[in-house]
């Protein structure tokens, strides 16, 4: 056999190798530059920091004892308020004191006073007129008002009248008297030389440097006066010093820091190298150990490649020989797990409905070992069948949320009952049966268990995953719990009772309901029962009496001891509002509205929503109270007794009109003329047509009997367009037509022949 993929699997290696050591080794070197740069900048800001601290502490010092001890010296006061410069007492006391302050520190070069008003000047030595002193070019600059506050620059001043050396000293000039007076000047002048003395005791000019420059950028002193360094060397830090305007830059000497480093470098660089020839000691050693598995694996390949080689006559890769058939293989093995898992999924759905309906029950028990979910579960197994239904699912659930959030949710729903089953002693079991019910299957595997205990442990999870899914899923759930089945082929009673309970999620007020052990299957609803009591009510309505809310609340009653499902409970209202139209609506055009059927499916549809039957009853109440307000302004506007007289008096006189109708006394007395006809058909047990009709027959008799009019004139006269209308109107009243009946009544014998 070739062994070409062995040596392409041992050199596959080398390049990424050597590209992950080159950049471990260059890391290495960055990170360890950049870690002693940092640990020496650090150690070089620290005693850089130390150095402008105890310049600028010694510096102060001076400046504060020498104007305390200025403050409270009582010669100084005196010198200026007595106004005699030439006391010689005054003079000689200032001057002792500023030798004394003069000789309390080294770096003090000189102290003097100015008396700006006499011209002269007090020093160690005592009084002078100002020309005849050294440092008259600084005093000149105090008088034009030149100089400023604080410390001032570096400058150099001849002050040995012999030995005229310029000499470098930083000054600082003090009002007189203190602290804020007009008459003259304390000027106190720092030995630079102490300055440098003090910075190169504190830098090492070995391995750093150290630079300090004034405001305008010019270099005042380099450390142990070596410029060289300052110029070659690395700047590392830069330190400000407020009180003198100074920059203080500090850094490495060339040739220190980065020698360091290289020495280092130069460890990593061997450890490196090591590390490559060990690591490739080792790739070696590890792709030769793997050799005689992979081999054995090529010659099976082979083996079974054989005729494809003969029948193309080239030799295939062994790269491509290997990934070709473990495609074949992971195709095969992920299509046959998909089709596994369908299958199962199958059956175990299959599984569920049919014990939830209890056929083939006698071999679920094998089944349910090789397919449910369940853990120890047998045919003597105690189980319950837990409903759960998703509340105002058109409504609430399915216009919140999209297809695949729905999806969503329903899963997590199943994963939150399977969590909560697992902190009690039940396994559960849960499957979609409709696209807003679930069925949960519970199962105890402590046979001993007793069924109380059990259903009590199904109460709480279900109470549980009601309480954490409307917290976090805003998804409102109901529950029916089943009655613990003893045994596989129980479990369709189960599921029947849940269901059950499920019919009536307005009694248990959207919550969670359990079924009575011996509860299989809801009575048949004794129909003529509540309609009696319906009809009890709305009569009682109709006669406008308060009891009508007493009898419906009754009629709640009974929907609730005798735990009507909601769907009869519903149709039953809708019963009852529609026998109330039919007997109050026909009052007024206000209460037709109130009654029409678009209005009543309103309250439907709202009780439709509602929860519990406290919300339904609630809903009803409220309905029928704004519509029994209505109804009562409607009797009390229009008696009922005085009103049928009035129309039938108004008929008796209007029966001649041919324009008389219902639409005519609805207009008139401002009823509906259903109504009208209602209450004339409840006063006189005759219809409204037919009492018309009655008036308008005795009239044509009378004018038949008493005058010649032709049959025509008397039609016009009793309310009819023409006389043929009238004489088919008088036959089927009387039998016969109206000419027989004026010839019969006037010539009686006549008729006989």
């Amino acid at each position: 056999m070739s062994r070409t993929w062995y040596y392409r699997l041992l050199f596959s290696y080398f390049p990424i190798f050597f590209f992950t050591m080159t950049i471990i080794i260059f890391s290495a070197f960055v990170f360890i530059n950049d870690v002693s740069k940092e640990e020496t900048r650090k150690a070089d800001r620290i005693s850089s920091s130390y150095l402008a601290t105890t310049l600028d502490h010694t510096i102060r010092d001076i400046e504060l004892a020498v104007t305390e001890k200025v403050q409270y010296e009582p010669a100084y006061r005196r010198y200026f308020n007595d106004n005699n410069p030439n006391n010689s007492d005054t003079v000689y006391t200032i001057a002792q004191n500023l030798r004394e302050m003069i000789n309390s520190s080294s770096w003090i070069q000189s102290i003097y006073l100015y008396d700006k008003q006499h011209e002269r000047v007090i020093t160690v030595s005592g009084s002078r007129e100002v020309e005849s002193f050294g440092d008259k070019e600084w005093i000149s600059q105090i008088v034009k008002g030149n100089i400023g506050q604080g410390w001032q620059p570096v400058r150099e001043i001849e002050w040995d009248d012999v030995q005229r050396t310029p000499v470098q000293v930083l000054t600082v000039n003090k009002e007189m008297p203190l602290p804020f007076g007009s008459e003259g000047a304390l000027v106190i002048n720092i030995k630079m030389s102490s300055i440098k003395q003090s910075v190169d005791s504190m830098v090492n000019g070995k391995l750093s440097f150290l630079t300090i420059t004034d405001q305008e950028g010019r270099v005042i002193y380099n450390a142990h006066s070596d410029k060289e360094a300052a110029m070659d060397g690395t700047k590392l830090n830069e330190l400000p010093l407020e009180r003198l305007g100074w920059t203080i830059t500090s850094g490495i000497k060339a040739g220190n820091l980065f020698g360091w480093v290289s020495v280092v470098s130069y460890v990593w660089v061997f450890i490196a190298v090591l590390t490559v020839i060990g690591a490739i000691i080792y790739i070696v050693y590890v792709t030769r150990r793997n050799y005689k598995p992979i081999q054995i694996i090529m010659n099976r390949i082979e083996s079974q490649q054989i005729r494809a080689f003969e029948q193309s006559g080239a030799r295939m890769d062994e790269m491509k020989m290997i990934d070709g058939v473990l495609e074949n293989l992971i195709n095969h093995m992920m299509d046959y797990d998909k089709k596994s898992r369908e299958n199962v999924l199958m059956q175990r759905s299959k599984l569920f409905s049919a014990l939830l309906h209890g056929e083939h029950v006698d071999n679920a028990a094998g089944q349910l070992y090789e397919v449910s979910p369940f853990d120890g579960a047998h045919e003597a197994s105690r189980f319950i069948v837990v409903v759960g239904d998703i509340n105002r699912y058109e409504k609430g659930f399915q216009e919140k949320f999209t297809r695949g959030e729905q999806n969503t949710l329903k899963f997590a729903l199943m994963n939150v009952l399977q969590e909560l089953s697992r902190d009690t002693e039940v396994q559960c079991w849960t499957e979609w049966i409709s696209a807003d019910r679930i069925a949960i299957l519970f199962f105890s595997k402590e046979d001993d268990q007793q069924g109380q205990d059990l259903s009590k442990q199904i109460r709480i999870v279900a109470e549980e995953c009601k309480s954490w899914v409307e917290q976090n899923l805003r998804i409102s759930l109901s529950f029916g719990i089943g009655p613990v089945a003893e045994g596989i082929g129980a479990i369709h009673q189960s599921f029947t009772a849940a269901e059950a309970v499920m019919q009536r999620k307005l009694l248990m007020n959207g919550d969670v309901g359990e079924a009575e052990t011996s509860e299989m299957q809801h009575p048949l609803l004794e129909t003529y029962t509540y309609l009696q009591m319906i009809a009890d009510f709305v009569k009682r309505f109709r006669m406008s009496s308060g009891q009508w809310r007493e009898q419906l609340e009754d009629i709640f009653n009974e929907f609730e001891r005798n735990k009507l499902p909601d769907d009869e409970i519903r149709s039953l209202i809708q019963a009852m509002l529609q026998m109330l139209s039919r007997e109050v609506s026909m009052m007024s055009e206000g209460l037709q509205r109130e009654l029409s059927e678009d209005n009543i499916n309103n309250w439907l549809v709202a009780m439709e929503e509602a929860e519990s039957l406290e919300e339904v009853k609630v809903l009803l109440f409220d309905s029928l109270t704004d519509l029994f307000r209505t109804y009562v302004a409607v009797t009390e506007t229009k008696s009922y007794k005085a009103m049928v007289n009035e129309m039938k008096n108004y008929i008796e006189e209007q029966f001649t009109n041919p324009d008389l109708s219902l639409k005519h006394l609805s207009d008139r007395f401002q009823i509906s003329g259903k109504h009208a006809s209602y209450l004339f058909k409840t006063e006189f047990n005759m219809k409204f047509v037919d009492f018309v009709t009655e008036l308008r027959m005795k009239e044509t008799e009378k004018l038949l009997l008493n005058t010649d009019y032709s049959l025509q004139d008397i039609a016009l006269k009793v309310g009819y367009a023409n006389g043929i209308t009238l004489g088919r109107v008088f036959k089927r009243v009387t039998g016969i037509t109206p000419g027989d009946y004026r010839r019969m009544k006037k010539d009686p014998k006549a008729a006989d022949e």
